[in-house]
């Protein structure tokens, strides 16, 4: 027999878990995001540089405006000094501009997950090394080893392209977003679990 955490002391860590990575990071806590930012690091990388000249360029044609005021009189605008003209318009692109957290949260994120689990299992007694999803797998769905890899795979792409049509996971929309009371993540969430329990309740007593 298995032995879990009580509910309210996986409630409490999952808690825990979300609010330090949002203020730690100023992110959202979402796996399949992470997911997806890691797998297109150049992308980022890219969006990164963009952002930098976008910001830089800003900064650049307000210090020349203030330059050009000073040096020839603008009629009508009183000039000022160079800092008092930058950093303003610093602050309002930094503003308008939600930040970035850092790829390497994400990697962590993900990392994080498969060594705590890793070390779950093993101080459990329950780590094994299996190609099949157990006998459960087995008798509702199939016990042939090409079909259950084939649905297997059928299933991941499905999980993948909902996830991305609902804007995040049932860790995003489910923790985090709930958590905020967003009315978009009640809706995800609900639909998620709502559809779990519909699908358990035809596997175990229906087929």
């Amino acid at each position: 027999m298995s032995n879990y955490w009580p509910w309210w002391a996986g409630a409490l860590a999952l808690a825990f878990v979300t609010i330090n990575f949002t203020l730690t990071t100023d992110r959202s806590f979402g796996v399949s995001s992470a997911w997806d930012r890691v797998l297109h690091w150049r992308r980022e990388r890219n969006l990164d540089r963009q952002q930098e000249e976008v910001v830089d360029e800003r900064v650049l044609v307000h210090a020349l405006a203030t330059a050009t005021a000073q040096q020839f009189g603008t009629p009508g605008v009183a000039p000022e000094s160079p800092t008092a003209e930058v950093q303003p318009s610093t602050q309002a692109v930094r503003q308008s501009t939600p930040r970035r957290s850092p790829l390497v949260t994400q990697a962590a994120l993900l990392l994080s997950i498969f060594i705590g689990g890793l070390i779950a299992a093993v101080t459990a007694g329950r780590f094994e090394l299996r190609l099949d999803m157990g006998a459960a797998f087995s008798q509702i769905v199939t016990d042939n080893p090409t079909a259950m890899i084939g649905t297997l795979f059928v299933g991941g792409v499905l999980v993948g392209f909902g996830t991305r049509l609902a804007g995040g996971c049932s860790s995003g929309h489910g923790l985090h977003g709930c958590g905020r009371l967003y009315p978009v993540s009640l809706v995800a969430t609900a639909v998620f679990f709502g559809t779990a329990v519909v699908v358990s309740l035809l596997l175990w007593k229906v087929i």
